[in-house]
């Protein structure tokens, strides 16, 4: 099955040459789960011409906020509305996660507990899953037709699923240990307190379920569903 990869940031430079870049921790979290993947640079306006031109869709993290005024954010929301409405699937990863939310209806804030970095423990279900998180921003308003799959005390609405039109989580299943380790010093220091820092470096080296995720990633994408097409 054929994913497109919506890039809507950028690792740091420092980190990027241990670690890949956002599409590159994607495709190594999903190797051999029967996706290939092509990339969009969507960031810096590079955006398919069709909402068909993969079989399902997925957006990355970004250090920017979806309520933020970007060039990318309004073609990027009417992509995602065109795509749930002709029903090529989604997934969206903590930015990813939120700007699907805005886009159909829902509200994303700068939330005023703070933030949430490294490990974290999710509650899908009854099943403790823990990911490693990085944010602040957070959907604080569900959009219409959004069911939460996940409960955590620190963020309201950690995963949602759109029927099988989109699924979506928070936290970065494709964010591994040390990568977290770098993103808190070349982005953490003088932004996110000493002390949530010291915190999580101390959560680290755990074993957490990011494969899990990329499972339910997997089958959510070949799911066999009723492909809705444009009018003629």
């Amino acid at each position: 099955m054929k994913i497109g990869i919506l890039q809507t940031g950028q690792a740091p430079d420092v980190l990027r040459e241990a670690s890949g870049d956002y599409p590159d921790m994607f495709e190594t979290l999903l190797e051999g789960r029967g996706l290939r993947f092509i990339r969009y640079d969507v960031e810096h306006m590079e955006l398919p011409a069709d909402v068909h031109d993969a079989e399902g869709w997925l957006i990355t993290g970004s250090r920017h906020g979806a309520y933020e005024d970007h060039p990318f954010i309004a073609p990027l929301e009417e992509f995602i509305r065109k795509a749930v409405a002709e029903g090529v699937p989604l997934v969206g990863i903590c930015f990813g996660h939120q700007i699907i939310a805005q886009a159909l209806g829902g509200k994303v804030e700068k939330y005023q507990g703070g933030w949430a970095v490294g490990p974290q423990v999710y509650d899908f279900g009854g099943e403790a899953i823990t990911l490693n998180a990085w944010h602040q921003d957070q959907v604080t308003e569900l959009p219409p037709g959004a069911r939460p799959l996940a409960q955590n005390e620190f963020c309201a609405y950690p995963a949602l699923i759109y029927s099988d039109r989109a699924f979506t989580v928070q936290a970065h299943p494709e964010f591994r240990d040390e990568f977290v380790e770098g993103l808190m010093a070349a982005r953490g220091r003088g932004v996110v307190p000493e002390p949530v820092m010291q915190a999580a470096a101390q959560r680290l080296g755990k074993p957490n379920g990011a494969q899990r995720i990329a499972a339910m990633i997997a089958e959510f994408f070949l799911q066999d569903r009723v492909r809705a097409h444009p009018e003629s």
